[in-house]
């Protein structure tokens, strides 16, 4: 079968189609493995020299660095959920913005006052060999709720 244009778009287009929906899946995957503490699945999420920047914490380097930071602060609390809203991904660069609603129960017992917070997502992707890796993401947080009495998001 000949390439024509319009051939050529629709290989773009299911492509894009394609890349949307791997990315989606990832993210899903990735944060669904963080609310579960399996940590070695999501930090495989990351490419190795990926960068975390996140509000009240320092600029982190590499899948590693992020894993130890992340798992030493979210480890403590009774149970987490991490919710990904509005999410949207485009681009051949593979660039997302989202939002992120945090909730953690600080203690057993606890649940009726858990700490929440949310703010904006800022994600760079990179495609590998297996397909997307997370290279680069921003995190800010916009607002707090409750008692964070383990106090693992206090600024350094």
């Amino acid at each position: 079968m000949p390439h024509t244009p319009a051939l050529d778009d629709l290989a773009r287009g299911i492509r894009a189609l394609e890349d949307r929906d791997a990315l989606h899946a990832l993210m899903i995957r990735g944060w669904r493995a963080l609310d579960c503490k399996d940590w070695w699945t999501w930090s495989a999420c990351w490419a190795d020299d990926a960068v975390l920047e996140f509000g009240p914490w320092q600029r982190i380097q590499g899948r590693k660095a992020i894993r130890a930071k992340v798992e030493e602060a979210e480890s403590p609390y009774t149970s987490i959920q991490h919710h990904i809203l509005n999410m949207h991904v485009a681009g051949d660069r593979a660039t997302g913005i989202g939002y992120m609603w945090f909730v953690a129960v600080t203690a057993p017992g606890r649940t009726s006052a858990p700490y929440s917070m949310g703010g904006p997502y800022d994600w760079e992707f990179r495609r590998d060999g297996d397909g997307w890796l997370l290279a680069r993401q921003r995190l800010g947080v916009l607002w707090t709720d409750g008692d964070d009495t383990l106090r693992a998001f206090e600024p350094e």
